[in-house]
């Protein structure tokens, strides 16, 4: 009989659950989005994110399985994201899941969020093998792995300040632009001029593998407002919005190809998984199938629904690891913000 897991996901604002077979093939997927709820902040609130997991998740787990047209007797283990993430978001899931666990008697793997956004690439392309590289891209982290085999992942490098999606949303707030930053910065640069501003690629001395985007987003700025004046002085009538959104967008786009491709030269190797909610930017996706043609590289971009904070991923993994035969983990997981891969 096919294993089933039971994927649960709540690091952040997206409350997801997901039923995935041994064989990777996905049977049902929903996601509980908060956006306009933390719209007005410009940013996610953590104590409004918790609640909203709180009053969301049992609905969301529920039309998973109704949506598999599976019931919980039906599932072979459950698979909840672990680390790194919001605590009080994170506590819904663990502990949702840990119920469920003691009340079925069903085993339950608790999973780092990053491996997890790595392990899409493998959902989207079965035939990857390892040894590989992995760009790991979102409004929480921007990191390169190398990825050598279940939950043998190494850091080779990482952002020193500001993640590459937190630096389009306070972008995207800078030119009036709706949030979540990404979608709406990339929206105004479509029409805008990428060569009309020289913003700063982000250099970090000594690490030149490490990723810096909190210098290009004062540049962003200081370009707006001047060195002197205050946010408030901003007048948007003096700029294109799309030719600064266009600018900050191809700076961003230039610094994660450019020291990724040179961490796949150090490790010599020649696949590239690229992963996260930064991973949706078309542009981004387009640069880097053209400099992975150019180098010779397999680019892997999973869809935008694995890219996004999603529980498919979740169980995928999940199911990963009870193919390989992993020992379950023990109820009493603790949430952790920080990733055991953060080192």
């Amino acid at each position: 009989m096919t294993k089933l897991v039971l994927g649960i996901e709540s690091s952040c604002d997206e409350t997801a659950a997901a039923v995935v077979d041994e064989d990777q093939n996905v049977l049902s997927s929903v996601v509980a989005t908060q956006v306009e709820a933390h719209a007005e902040f410009g940013g996610v609130v953590p104590d409004l994110a918790a609640r909203m997991h709180t009053e969301a998740i049992g609905g969301v787990v529920t039309k998973a399985l109704k949506d598999a047209e599976l019931e919980l007797k039906d599932i072979s283990t459950i698979a909840v994201t672990q680390m790194p993430g919001l605590i009080g978001s994170l506590l819904v899931g663990v502990s949702f899941a840990e119920g469920l666990s003691l009340s079925t008697g069903l085993p339950l793997y608790g999973i780092d969020h990053i491996e997890g956004h790595i392990w899409s690439g493998f959902m989207q392309d079965p035939s990857l093998t390892w040894p590989l590289m992995a760009l790991v891209v979102s409004g929480g982290h921007t990191a390169l792995y190398r990825y050598d085999g279940l939950g043998q992942i190494t850091m080779i490098s990482r952002t020193v300040d500001d993640a590459a999606g937190e630096a389009f949303d306070k972008v995207a707030a800078l030119l009036k632009l709706s949030y979540p930053g990404g979608p709406s910065v990339q929206k105004a640069a479509e029409t805008g001029n990428p060569k009309a501003f020289k913003f700063p690629r982000g250099q970090v001395k000594k690490k030149p593998l490490h990723f810096s985007f909190s210098g290009l987003k004062t540049s962003v700025l200081y370009t707006l407002k001047g060195q002197d004046g205050l946010r408030s002085d901003i007048n948007l009538e003096n700029y294109s919005v799309p030719d600064v959104a266009a600018s900050f967008q191809e700076a961003v786009v230039d610094a994660l190809i450019s020291k990724t491709f040179k961490a796949l030269e150090a490790e010599k190797l020649k696949t590239l998984i690229v992963c996260g909610g930064v991973a949706a930017n078309s542009r981004l996706r387009e640069r880097l199938q053209e400099r992975g043609e150019k180098r010779r590289i397999k680019v892997v971009v999973p869809p935008l629904k694995l890219c996004t904070d999603n529980a498919m991923m979740i169980a995928g993994l999940g199911a990963a690891y009870l193919k390989e035969g992993r020992a379950p983990d023990s109820i009493g997981l603790d949430a952790k913000a920080r990733s055991s891969l953060s080192r």
